[in-house]
């Protein structure tokens, strides 16, 4: 016999939604870090041993949320089902955990955003001033198709690669445009998730003392 009663009780199917879309919100996310991830664009511009992985940190925070989101999202959908008070205060505690990390993601994520796009230029300006070698061309050169830009770093060896005649934008501002492009999709996930969890939180604390009350008066 269900535990709650009234209004109570459309709160628990609203849960029950919730966490469905929680659910599904997880599964966007996951797939959204996994884009991120394997993105061929972004793959090319981080391949080599030298190559920051700061960026790529950020990406593994974001899956790993998501992929945590999942599995919550499917424990809450138990508990409202159940009506279980330690299994919605254990959902509830959960989001709480996640919900403190993704604002500390958020702030490292925004601390370290210039450096993201300062490391990724100084591994760019290292390959074009080290075109004698055949690695340091070849990065330079995936830099230049795959952002359709060309210098930016005044150099004989970039002088060699860019030709006056090449209108392509410099590539310090093409680096700084494409990873703040992708940076601001994981901040605007990270808001939008903060978001979802709040009202989470909310209807699982509501559901969890109604749950209680009702047994105290039994």
């Amino acid at each position: 016999m269900s535990k709650v009663q009234g209004g109570m009780k459309c709160v628990k199917y609203l849960l029950f939604v919730f966490n469905f879309i929680f659910w599904l919100s997880g599964l966007l996310v996951l797939a959204v870090g996994l884009w991120l991830r394997f993105d061929p664009e972004t793959v090319e511009l981080l391949t080599g041993d030298d190559a920051p992985d700061t960026f790529f940190l950020a990406v593994y925070i974001l899956l790993g949320a998501g992929g945590l989101m999942m599995i919550v999202g499917f424990f809450g959908c138990f508990g409202a089902v159940r009506e279980s008070q330690c299994l919605l205060a254990s959902f509830f505690a959960c989001l709480l955990i996640i919900f403190g990390a993704e604002i500390a993601a958020g702030v490292f994520g925004f601390k370290n955003k210039e450096q993201i796009v300062e490391e990724v230029q100084k591994f760019y300006r290292n390959s074009i001033t080290d075109v004698s070698t055949p690695n340091g061309t070849a990065i330079a050169l995936i830099y230049h198709k795959t952002l359709n830009c060309c210098g930016g770093y005044t150099s004989e060896a970039s002088n060699v690669l860019c030709p006056e005649e090449d209108e392509n934008q410099d590539c310090l501002t093409a680096i700084t445009e494409f990873f703040n492009e992708k940076l601001h999709i994981i901040g605007y996930i990270g808001i939008g998730i903060a978001g979802v969890m709040i009202i989470g939180m909310i209807f699982s604390m509501v559901l969890c003392c109604a749950i209680r009350n009702n047994r105290e008066v039994i």
